[in-house]
């Protein structure tokens, strides 16, 4: 491989006049059995047809050759891959940060963001952050995090309790797994 790529995840197939194996057992264009041949046999038929040979299952005692147009399987498969990509959906954390000193009003907002957040499948960080004296209340934050949990609690399950780190305490809420 040049320029450092590499390739992990590709099923590397092996072609034509590549396959070196004694004998190998053939499978035509539709699907059926030809049986066990040599491959110089196996590639004499795919010429005919005008098909490629290609070793599906290397492993298998003799390995398995399947007669078919290897530029179409692959531009089929690699637009498998793509639509397989785009319909899978990256779980985010997304973060809602509150002070001690909240009000009602700013904390019914700050709640419903996080429903949203959580009805979007994401997963949800709770912070609250003390500043100055109000690091020797971590109690009144403690339980603003206990409170907000509680009233996602339809929607969300508390992943991780109440917890100090330096100034910030937070919570993780995730999604219930049956929404």
């Amino acid at each position: 491989m040049k320029g450092g790529a590499s390739a992990i995840s590709k099923q590397v197939h092996e072609l034509n006049e590549d396959i070196r194996d004694r004998e190998i057992r053939l499978i035509g264009s539709d699907g059926e059995q030809m049986g066990i041949m040599s491959p110089a046999e196996a590639l004499r038929i795919a010429e005919e047809q005008d098909l490629d040979l290609v070793k599906i299952s290397p492993q298998a005692k003799p390995p398995v050759c399947k007669l078919m147009n290897y530029g179409k399987f692959r531009f089929e498969q690699s637009k498998r891959e793509k639509e397989a990509r785009k319909n899978q959906h990256q779980v985010e954390i997304k973060e809602i940060r509150m002070s001690p000193g909240i009000d009602t009003g700013d904390f019914n907002t700050k709640l419903k963001s996080a429903r949203k957040f959580i009805a979007d499948g994401n997963r949800v960080k709770v912070s609250v952050r003390f500043r100055g004296r109000e690091m020797a209340h971590t109690d009144i934050g403690r339980d603003l995090l206990n409170q907000f949990a509680e009233q996602c609690a339809d929607t969300a399950n508390l992943e991780r309790t109440a917890r100090l780190e330096g100034r910030m305490m937070s919570i993780f809420l995730a999604p219930k797994v049956g929404k």
